[in-house]
């Protein structure tokens, strides 16, 4: 655009802001939480279990069974493609389950490692970008360095990982969130995946964190299926480099829902190990209402297409807004995912932090910019993550159509700026 095209387009996009501004809006995009309308969908679950008794007759308020409910772990290993004696179910939270692994380590070593890693001069982990914040965050709580690697279409960039683990022992481990990842919504190819099941390390323990969060969080009728990470790193004699995490917590109650360890036979015996030294057991009464409620895999796969029919319109109408106010405008690229909780918006480089803070002052809160990127730093400046669930679908028009104002007003801003310097 000209100059005099350029001071024109700030002028219009700073009176739409005044505007928007004018409006009073106070909305959320911030985290990725299921909805009211969703959370209702898991209510009979506050009725259940109808008694205290598992299929083998033991009492479920009592101690023991560190492992799980076994009809719940049969469940859910279905579902993930595992087998049953390859999972634990624990509490409501995944990411609980993944420090603790992770602390573990730390302090005692994997079960395959000649010494804690805390023993070690220096532990790295490979973090695809952009990635998930409390990934970023848990590492960076215990002290342990991030290598970023760009995040592709079909998973993170396995050539870039392939050089950073081949000759550094200390790089012992990274994160995958295999099937529409956060915030991208990519998904991990079997290729990619079976190239990091046997690639060599320089680590012997070289751990793989497979956080498959959103593995039954479809969006579409075409349900995507999620690589058999344990299988292709036994193919490759690399049984114990995979530690596979899930849970239900965006798929009955986010605060009382069920997480999920899957791992080879080994991993499962050194978990059990440590865990039991601080646990006699999970709450298997919320183990064994989850299964009544569910009643079986198909159980779970009808309960997500109710999910998916009150979300997918909202993730449609992010899509048709953005596309109507910034298509071909040059100033910003978003994906349209196939399933999970987010949309990943690109705007001009430079600009996403500004894009933020005007949001905010017109009552639009969004992520931090950066937030998905390691010590919360996006060397672009150019990331934000949208969570378009939790607002009802008229919040989610009118957040997005202050989003692109917001962007707009930022890009040009941008261009009138180098425009007037150069």
């Amino acid at each position: 655009m000209s100059a005099a095209d350029l001071a024109t387009l700030l002028e219009e996009q700073r009176a739409a802001y005044e505007d928007l501004k004018a409006r009073g809006l106070k909305l959320d995009l911030t985290r990725g939480k299921p909805s009211a309308e969703q959370l209702d969908l898991a209510d009979d679950l506050l009725r259940l279990p109808s008694e205290a008794r598992d299929a083998n007759g033991v009492d479920v308020r009592n101690y023991g069974g560190l492992e799980g409910l076994r009809e719940l772990r049969e469940m859910f290993a279905e579902l993930l493609g595992v087998e049953v004696d390859q999972v634990v179910a624990g509490g409501n939270s995944s990411l609980s389950m993944m420090r603790d692994c992770l602390v573990w380590m730390m302090l005692f070593g994997a079960v395959d490692s000649k010494r804690p890693w805390s023993k070690e001069d220096q532990v790295r982990f490979v973090c695809p970008v952009p990635g998930y914040d409390r990934h970023f965050t848990l590492l960076e709580s215990l002290g342990i360095e991030m290598l970023t690697v760009p995040m592709n279409d079909d998973g993170p960039d396995v050539d870039a990982i392939a050089a950073l683990v081949a000759d550094d022992p200390s790089v012992k481990g990274m994160w995958v969130v295999p099937t529409y990842a956060n915030p991208t919504g990519a998904v991990c190819s079997v290729e990619v995946a079976e190239r990091l099941a046997a690639m060599p390390t320089a680590a012997p323990d070289f751990k793989i964190f497979w956080d498959n969060a959103y593995a039954l969080h479809h969006l579409g009728d075409d349900e995507t299926e999620t690589a058999d990470i344990l299988s292709l790193a036994a193919a490759a004699d690399h049984p114990d480099r995979p530690v596979m995490f899930a849970s239900t917590s965006k798929i009955t109650f986010a605060g009382a829902g069920v997480a999920f360890l899957a791992a080879s036979t080994d991993n499962i015996r050194w978990y059990l190990q440590h865990l039991g030294t601080g646990s006699i057991g999970p709450d298997k009464v919320n183990h064994l209402r989850h299964a009544e409620f569910f009643g079986s895999p198909q159980g779970v796969r009808d309960h997500m297409a109710r999910h998916r029919a009150i979300i997918a319109p909202k993730f449609a109408e992010v899509d048709r807004v953005l596309s109507e106010r910034l298509g071909g405008r040059g100033v910003a690229t978003w994906n349209a995912p196939a399933g999970g909780y987010f949309v990943n918006l690109d705007v001009v480089p430079g600009t996403a932090s500004r894009v933020v803070a005007l949001a905010k002052d017109a009552g639009i809160a969004l992520t931090p910019a950066g937030s998905s990127f390691p010590y919360k730093q996006d060397p672009d400046d150019t990331n934000i993550r949208l969570a378009p669930t939790m607002p009802p679908l008229e919040e989610v028009t009118a957040a997005m159509e202050a989003v692109a104002t917001c962007v707009l007003l930022a890009a040009a801003e941008q261009a009138v700026e180098r425009a007037t310097a150069s």
